[in-house]
């Protein structure tokens, strides 16, 4: 396995009085697929929240422990510093209401200071080609980012991620809002990324984290149960609950 990118240490987070996760510890490799999977309600994706510290701007939440990004301690930096270097897309497509498709992907660009109209552009068809969507609405991108499919939809918030030039991309559940042909292609698309990125995908989809990950963590309540190489999760894990969840005897 490579050095970890990311390290995780024991991480525990809270919704009010409810606590969400138990002392995580994780680390997440440079240059690879980490899948995350457990059944609803986990805390699979508070746990990725977490990641970039999105989780703590949510009323009356609360996390403790540390996040490390190549050994820097993500809690002493400035949020805003923290998601430019660690992306996130979500499990809806989101874009930007009211702004174009080249809008939506120059808007992160435009917060790091980017407003000559040839580095935007550059940096536009850029993030665009990375997220596999350019030859698509190159002729189109000043239509509205809403006026695409939703799979393509989901392409564009992954290249509106890109075009920052993030170390690390979170995604939360970025295929389950979508349909096979378009689950493929962003499922291509991790694998495409994982040259470039450290990737961590939250799916619901067993057969998804199998296809596309390198490694997989398996959360039940709130804990960690077991983190390996996603085969050995798959076909020969150690503890007998992640071997129930993988082949589906409960969740």
């Amino acid at each position: 396995m490579t050095s970890p990118k990311m390290q995780a240490i024991g991480i525990s987070a809270w919704y009010g009085r409810r606590q969400a996760l138990y002392d995580i510890s994780l680390d997440i490799p440079d240059g690879a697929v980490t899948a995350i999977i457990g059944p609803s309600g986990c805390g699979k994706s508070t746990f990725l929240r977490c990641l970039n510290r999105l989780h703590e701007e949510l009323p009356r939440a609360r996390v403790t422990g540390t996040i490390l990004l190549d050994g820097e301690d993500l809690g002493t930096k400035d949020v805003v510093s923290v998601r430019f270097r660690v992306g996130m897309v979500f499990q809806k497509p989101s874009p930007f209401p009211n702004m174009s498709i080249y809008d939506n992907v120059a808007a992160g660009l435009k917060l790091l200071g980017v407003h000559r109209r040839e580095e935007l552009d550059e940096g536009v068809v850029e993030a665009l080609r990375l997220a596999g969507l350019w030859e698509e609405v190159e002729e189109n991108v000043d239509a509205p980012g809403t006026s695409l499919s939703g799979g393509q939809q989901q392409r564009l918030c992954i290249a509106r991620a890109l075009a920052v030039k993030p170390e690390v991309l979170l995604m939360d559940e970025p295929c389950s809002a979508l349909d096979p042909i378009a689950t493929n292609k962003i499922e291509a698309l991790i694998h495409a990324l994982q040259s470039k990125y450290t990737v961590v995908i939250v799916t619901h989809n067993l057969a998804q984290a199998l296809r596309v990950s390198d490694r997989t963590a398996f959360f039940y309540l709130g804990k960690l149960v077991e983190v390996d190489s996603t085969e050995k999760i798959f076909h020969a894990p150690r503890e007998k609950l992640t071997e129930n969840y993988v082949t589906g005897r409960f969740g």
